[in-house]
């Protein structure tokens, strides 16, 4: 007998986050962000940098029809409602010239800040700032960039066969970033620098992307938050309507669902006890 899924419903949240998207590079997992759209809706929606891969458009035009229904989709939540707030990042920097413009109802800003419904003030903005490479060895940012799909196209291979093996995604870049030190220094040393930046704003809280590694947690009394991306992880950061913060991984909501399982999502969240330092 067939089992039938039903569509889930759609998720109603306070305010979305999402970051390094990467339209009009190979690596941009289109098809699982417009999912995510399809089946959550917000009052905010702000999209924290790297959402064009401007360096790679640079390349070689790619521009396939699901990145141009990505933008075409959030052109449509403008119209229903959705309150956009654009905070262009290193690969989409060309955009900053244009802050404090709208495009399409889309908010063009540099920086931003968000007050959460249980009070909590949080400092917007991308994090390309505080990586040195980028602001002081763009030739080498661009070096690493071209390492990195390298990378992503190996990974897709590899994730193919593991497909037809019957296993689920696995992500090498990932697996690297925490594997090697480096790469560990690297995070630890970012994650530092924005949580400074945070208390020198005296907000509560930071949200930034630029690294692709979701996480949240408290440091020095400062609420960290990574929404990720959308070429590896697939995650987004999300405000509930109490103000509580939840990274979701939509990547693995989308293969239970598949699967027909009946299961919680994967999801990291946080009460906000910021007086526990990490």
């Amino acid at each position: 007998m067939t089992r039938l899924i039903s569509e889930p419903k759609i998720k109603k949240y306070r305010t979305v986050w999402i970051s390094d998207v990467h339209l009009g590079s190979r690596g941009c997992q289109a098809e699982l962000l417009l999912d995510f759209f399809k089946h959550t809706e917000s009052n905010e929606l702000y999209l924290v940098g790297d959402i064009i891969d401007g360096w790679s458009l640079k390349r070689g035009w790619y521009w396939p029809q699901s990145h141009n229904d990505v933008v075409q989709k959030l052109l449509r939540k403008v119209r229903r409602g959705t309150r956009v707030i654009f905070v262009p990042g290193n690969h989409d920097d060309f955009a900053r010239r244009y802050f404090d413009y709208q495009f399409g109802g889309i908010e063009v800003v540099l920086t931003a800040q968000h007050e959460t419904a249980n009070g909590l003030k949080l400092l917007i903005l991308h994090g390309d700032e505080f990586d040195i490479i980028v602001r002081y060895a763009r030739w080498l940012a661009y070096l690493g960039d071209s390492s990195y799909r390298l990378l992503l196209r190996f990974n897709t291979t590899l994730n193919s066969f593991r497909q037809a093996l019957g296993l689920s995604y696995w992500s090498l870049s990932a697996y690297l970033k925490q594997r090697v030190k480096t790469a560990v220094n690297f995070v630890g040393a970012f994650e530092a620098a924005v949580v400074e930046a945070a208390i020198r704003q005296e907000v509560d809280g930071v949200v930034c992307g630029h690294i692709h590694h979701a996480e949240m947690r408290n440091i020095n009394g400062i609420l960290y938050c990574n929404d990720g991306d959308w070429v590896e992880s697939c995650t987004a950061l999300v405000e509930h309507y109490d103000g509580q913060l939840e990274l979701l991984n939509w990547a693995e909501i989308v293969r239970e669902r598949n699967n027909g399982k009946i299961t919680a999502p994967k999801t990291q969240s946080i009460r906000h006890s910021l007086a526990t330092n990490s």
